[in-house]
């Protein structure tokens, strides 16, 4: 894992509570137990995001590529079609626990049952590109973590990137780009690459200037973190959570 994402996400402290929960895309769908068009939007784009650890469980589990990718694609057209969520009721709060245990039910349910075509008839739910999805796969650390944790591994990493395509985004509507790219290796507080006073000739800027936009840099990154995460759970406890177990697995990996 790079490590100027692992050091930015071991700084990001829970911030003081400042009042109600804010209203998420998972506590929507909650709220609204799938139902009504907000929800069914909320759950699609969890889904489109989260396609990965999912894919790479069923790999892992001994699918073969186009049984992994017709499974993802299967298990997201029932998930989205039936009133899953009051199916599995103990690990409501979490969407990455919901969707495991949802993704074993429907495993142990449908594996010799349904066939590719009754899978899905060819719906689309997310894009997976096959050659990019067996790559990333094929990068997997081959030890002997199970299925499980290695769903973990593959949500945080999911998390991760999504945060990284975020705020690169962000720089680039103000019209940042060229800053973004340069200043991008420190969210590592120990980054190598090339000094601050470098960066700044480059930039044609003071280094005081390019210390600044490093420090705010970081706390954007922080802040849309925060937000992924507080995305897929219901409360705030849970947010405190996931955050905590966020930084756990990629420590441990």
């Amino acid at each position: 894992m790079p490590q100027k994402t692992a050091s930015a996400v071991a700084s990001t402290h829970p911030p003081e509570s400042k009042g109600d929960f804010p209203k998420t895309r998972w506590s929507v769908v909650l709220a609204a137990q799938c139902g009504g068009a907000s929800s069914g939007r909320a759950l699609e784009d969890l889904c489109r995001a989260y396609w990965y650890p999912i894919y790479v469980y069923l790999r892992r589990t001994g699918s073969g590529p186009h049984d992994a990718e017709d499974l993802t694609q299967g298990f997201f057209l029932e998930f989205l079609a039936r009133d899953s969520l009051s199916r599995v009721t103990p690990e409501r709060g979490r969407m990455r626990s919901f969707l495991l245990t949802s993704l074993k039910h429907y495993v142990t349910n449908e594996w010799r049952k349904e066939t590719a075509q009754k899978r899905g008839g060819g719906a689309t739910i997310v894009s997976i590109d096959q050659m990019s999805a067996e790559e990333r796969f094929a990068n997997e650390p081959r030890h002997d973590d199970s299925p499980d944790i290695l769903f973990d591994q593959s949500w945080a990493y999911a998390v991760l990137d999504s945060t990284m395509a975020r705020l690169r985004k962000y720089y680039e509507g103000f019209g940042k780009a060229a800053l973004f790219a340069e200043i991008e290796s420190c969210l590592s507080w120990g980054e190598k690459d090339g000094s601050y006073a470098e960066k700044a000739a480059r930039l044609g800027l003071t280094e005081a200037a390019v210390r600044f936009a490093v420090h705010q840099m970081r706390k954007r990154y922080q802040s849309i973190l925060r937000g992924q995460i507080t995305d897929t759970v219901a409360t705030q406890e849970d947010a405190e959570a996931e955050i905590a177990h966020l930084c756990a697995v990629l420590s441990a990996g």
